[in-house]
Formats: structure tokens, sequence, C-alpha cells
């Protein structure tokens, strides 16, 4: 094994970075020349770079699992102390400290106590209260605004006490990071990361914290929310007559629940939704998508209010304030309630009321919103799985002739792929003639969802269509990252742009074409398009851009001609007719063979100092011949 290839066996084997130096120290102890000693040390480099983005990415995939799991516990919240004890061991654990904890404001003392600790070991320290303003926890929670120290001890921006300094060095710990947990606008606690020794916290680090903050305030919200649900519930039984005063609300809430519950069940869609919520409350309705395109309307027969419009000034900032309060929010006379899925903007419902909605009516709004919510998610999933039982869209477009454009074009668009915007098509594939397995499948349908593009697999090829203009760009693109996936060389050949349902196929059958020229051409490993492989690209193409090819080969030249009054095409032609022979194309042109040279040095500052390579010559010669019969058709007429 070369000491450059191992390198790669060192990333290959996930090896210590001190190993990374031993082919460097081997060579310098063979007594390798200099030459070869600066380029492993680039190699070096360059592994040690690899090594550390795989690094990052496994770690962002641990955190984004354990955040994963901890959106999972809080779906599934029975125990709030469980989910929280959960999130600190996992703060504890992805930060790699010594010690995370969590405290929480005491609004009936005024100060903040220790809720939760993982790692400690000193009860002074499990024991702690912090004062407003004391401490770095005390200073998080009065500012809401996260803290970082790599020695707390030392650092003088925190107001120091004897209970805390003394907790603290019973505890051994020095390097403190703290993040604000927050319900809106109000700081309900502060989460913690330390270490017994010094170390700085990265600003990826204080990002990940805060988003595990953001999960323990949701679990305590949760909590409390259930609590006061609860309580409710108990306050309504003892009072007869606060439920009597609400019977009529709770029924219709209740009511409503139920029609909306057994639409889910039916398969309603989102105007079967709409014309429900209309008959239990008056009003028009209008749901947008997150886009503010129009899903569905309906009004109250009898009802006046015009239909709320998506272009109304207030939706966008009313939406935006509904998604993050988690409530319908008023406008004027609107009332609208973000659908959100998670994280996941879905749209909104604007609901102009016949007369002012009560609390409860407002309730059934949100419900209704969250209803949506899950239709629109359902139709989602449909979508998908609907694509995997038929084969999916793309297989559809190069397999058979496209009957109903329109309804392509909405099976593409519930994707996110506009057909009638540019797009690429790229055929990757590898010369062995195994085909690309299961994982370069698995790869090419992230790649492309990510990009709200189409992927699949046909005769051991991986095929994509992806949004964009440059096939070229894009098939070097795919050739690079899924080599770097497989561990061995994969060309991509790729075609376009294209636009609409019937430029799929041609696209696709040029794109392996393309494939199958790199391959043949030696350039295994590589991607390209149509247009990079000279007179190759031109005979494969399905356009035939002849005046294309020749502006690509010969532009330069021709151009310099144009503005010059020079005769440089001409001397091309001629040099090229007498087999390169200087002294021959000198006599046939009528001038000195010193100006034949000056002209083709010329010819090499335009278009490069290998214009005669065997590779490029057929190229020139072919364009030169094009030109002259543009030239003559040009002349005729």
């Amino acid at each position: 094994m070369s000491r450059g290839l191992e390198y790669l066996d060192l990333l290959a084997r996930e090896a210590a970075l001190v190993e990374f130096e031993r082919p460097l120290i081997a060579a310098r102890a063979a007594g390798a020349p200099a030459g070869e000693l600066d380029e492993l040390e680039q190699a070096k480099l360059l592994a040690l770079r690899v090594r550390a983005l795989l690094e990052r990415r496994r770690r962002r995939e641990e955190e984004l699992s354990a955040l994963y799991d901890t959106a999972g516990d809080l779906a599934g919240l029975r125990d709030v102390d469980a989910v929280l004890r959960a999130i600190v061991h996992r703060a504890r654990t992805l930060l790699n400290v010594d010690v995370s904890y969590m405290t929480l404001n005491d609004p009936e003392r005024g100060d903040t106590y220790m809720r939760i600790t993982d790692g400690s070991v000193a009860a002074s320290f499990q024991k702690l209260r912090l004062p407003p303003g004391a401490g770095l926890g005390g200073l998080v929670a009065l500012t809401g605004t996260p803290y970082a120290t790599a020695n707390y001890p030392t650092d003088a921006r925190f107001e120091h006490t004897t209970d805390i300094d003394g907790g603290v060095g019973d505890e051994g710990l020095v390097a403190i990071l703290g993040v604000p947990m927050r319900l809106g606008s109000t700081v309900i606690g502060v989460l913690f990361a330390a270490n017994r020794a010094e170390r700085p916290f990265a600003r990826e680090e204080v990002a990940l914290l805060l988003s595990l903050a953001a999960h323990a305030a949701v679990a305590l919200d949760t909590a409390r929310l259930l609590s006061e649900t609860q309580t409710a519930l108990a306050e309504l039984s003892a009072a007869n007559a606060t439920i009597q005063a609400h019977s009529a609300s709770v029924e219709r809430a209740a009511a409503a629940h139920d029609r909306m519950t057994a639409l889910v069940l039916r398969g309603g869609g989102v105007d079967d939704l709409a014309a429900d919520l209309v008959d239990v409350l008056r009003g028009a309705l209008l749901v947008i998508d997150a886009q503010g395109r129009t899903l569905a309307t309906a009004r109250t027969p009898g009802c006046h209010a015009p239909l709320p419009q998506a272009a109304e000034t207030t939706v966008d900032e009313a939406v935006a304030a509904s998604r993050g309060q988690r409530r319908g929010v008023r406008r004027n006379d609107l009332v609208i309630a973000a659908i959100v899925a998670g994280a996941d903007n879905l749209g909104a419902l604007v609901f102009r009321p016949d007369q002012p909605l009560a609390p409860a009516d407002q309730r059934i709004l949100e419900r209704a919103a969250q209803v949506t919510a899950l239709l629109l998610l359902f139709r989602r999933t449909v979508a998908e799985a609907e694509a995997q039982v038929r084969g999916d869209l793309l297989d559809d477009l190069i397999s058979r002739p496209v009957r109903d454009a329109d309804a392509v074009r909405d099976r593409a668009a519930r994707l996110g792929l506009d057909l009638d915007a540019p797009y690429v098509i790229v055929e990757a594939g590898d010369d062995t003639g195994d085909g690309l397995r299961q994982r370069a499948v698995s790869w090419a349908r992230s790649f492309a969802a990510g990009r709200r593009g189409l992927a699949t697999t046909r005769d051991g090829r991986v095929t994509l269509l992806l949004p964009g203009e440059d096939p070229a760009r894009t098939a070097r693109q795919v050739a690079g990252e899924l080599s770097r996936v497989l561990g061995r060389p994969v060309t991509a050949g790729g075609a376009g742009p294209g636009r609409g349902t019937a430029a799929v196929a041609p696209a696709y059958r040029e794109a392996g074409q393309c494939l199958s020229a790199l391959i043949t051409l030696g350039r295994s490993g590589s991607g390209a398009g149509t247009a990079e492989l000279g007179y190759v690209g031109l005979l494969l193409g399905e356009r035939r851009d002849v005046a294309g090819f020749v502006l690509g080969v010969l532009g330069p030249v021709i151009d310099y001609d144009a503005r010059r009054g020079t005769a440089l095409v001409t001397t091309l032609e001629v040099y090229f007719d007498h087999g390169g022979g200087l002294a021959k194309a000198a006599e046939a042109l009528h001038v000195h063979v010193n100006t034949v040279t000056q002209r083709l040095d010329r010819v090499a500052q335009l278009l490069g100092d290998d214009w005669q390579h065997p590779r490029r010559v057929l190229d020139l010669q072919l364009a030169l011949r094009l030109h002259r019969l543009r030239s003559v058709e040009a002349d005729h007429v």
C-alpha cells in the first residue's frame, strides 16, 4: 500500500489522531525526497480535514437523534420528571461534560432552586439555591441570556457568593455553560453543562443546549397544562353552577371535536373540514398552505361576511404570531390559527366570524387547525406511499408516455417539484458491471429529496431529476459525493436543462449516453454533461447544438479574427490540411514561415498551450469544418 493510500485506510478504520503522523514519520525515516514529504504532508492535512468533517457529521447525527428521542419523550409524556432527567442526561452525554443540571425559578421565594442533577457527587451543590442575578445561573435566569465561562472561580463577570462558590467548589466545577429555559418571553429555569477542568464551549454546543432547554420547557409546560386541566376538571365537578354556565360551550366544543374526529376516520379532506367548521362556527373561512396558496374556502349559508383574502396585509404577520404562540390570534375582524406540525409550518386557518368569537369557539378553531395539520400530514404520507407502490414519479416519466401532463405536474407539486421550471437529469453508475447497491439508492433518494428532486434506479444505475440549469456541475457533484459514500469511483453523466413533462425521457436517454461515453473514454469516476464531451457530446446530444459546439471549441479564435481582421481560422485550416507542416502551410498561405509560427502562437494564447494535444485536435478540426460549412450557408443566404 502506498503511503498516500495509508491515509484512506486510516480514515476507513477511524484511526486515532496520532496515527495520522505515522506515514509521514515512516517516509522521513526512509529518506524520502522533499517533494514526496510535501505531498504526504498535504495528504495528511486533507485526511485530517475529512476526519474532522466525518466526526462533525457523526456528532450532529447523535445530537439530532437525541433531540428526536426527546421529542418522542414529549409526545408520550407520562412522567415529567423522567423526561427532564433524560434531557439533563443527554445534555451531559452530548456535550461530553462531567456534570449537567437544571434549576427552576421559584415564584414564591423569588429565587432559583436545583431541580435535577446528573453526574453530581456533592450534597451541598445539589441543595443550592441561587438569588436573582447571583452566580452564572442567577444571571442567566435574570437576563434570559446564555452565559459560559471556561473558569468560573476566577471569572469576575459573575456575582460570587459564599454558598454558590462553596457548592461549586465542593463539586469541583470549573467550566460552566448555562442557557435559559423559556416559555414565550418568560424564563422558567436554566439548563447547565459543567466540567471539572477548564474548557471553552463552542457556539454549536450553546445551540444544542438551547434546543434541549426548549424541550425541557415544553415538558414543564405540558405538565403544567395537564395539572391545570385536572384542576379545572376538579373545580367543574365541585361547582355545578359553573358547569351549567359553561355546558353549552363545552357541548359545542365536544360536538365539534366528535365531528372532526369522525371526519378524519372516514378519510375526509381539508374541504370537508372547512365545510364542517363553518357549520359549527358561523362565518367565512379561508384555508391556506405555507406559501399562501388557497387550499379550501367555505362560508356558512346565509352568512354575509366576505371571504378572507390571503393577500390581506395582516395575514403573514398574524400567522407568524399564531405559530409562535401556539394559539389563534385576532387581527381586526379576523381570527387566524396557524397549522403547525412540530416545527413544520403547513399554513393557516383564516376565519371571519359573523359575530365576535367566544374563547371556547376560538379553541374550536385552534382544534380545527390541529386536525387540518393531521389531514395535510396524512395527505403527504399518502402521496409518498403512492409513489413507492406505483413506482416513483421519475420512473413513470421515463418509462411511459405522459398522457395527462396536469396530473403529473400535480404529483410532482405534492413532492415539492415544479416540472415547468428548469431541471437537469443525472445518471450515475460504475464500470464494474455489478450495478450500484441499495446504499447508493438510499443516498440518491435522500440527496434528491433535500433538493426537491426525484430519484430512481434502473438497470443498476441511479437516475436523478434535480432543479437547476447546469447538468455538468450537478453531474460532478453527484459523482464526487456518491464516490465518497460508496468508497469507490462512480461516474455521472448529465443532460438538460429541460422543462415540462415531455422533456424528461429524452434527457434521461442523453444522460445515460453521456455516462456510457465517459466510461468508454476512460473518464470513470468523473462527472460531465454532453456539452463537455466535445464532438462526442455533439453526436450524443438530443438537441445537436452545432453553433454551441463551434463556439465552445473555436470561439476565442473566431472572435479574435472578427475584432482584429486577422486570419487565424484560415491559418488553422491550412495548417491541419497540410499535416501540421509549417513550411507547407506558409507556402499555401503565401506568407513567411515565421508568420505562420506567430499566428499559431496567438492561437495557443487564445485556446491554451495544449491545443495541439490529440484529444483536442479532432474537436478543432471538426469545429473548423462546421464553421466553414456554416459560413458557406450564410453566404448563400
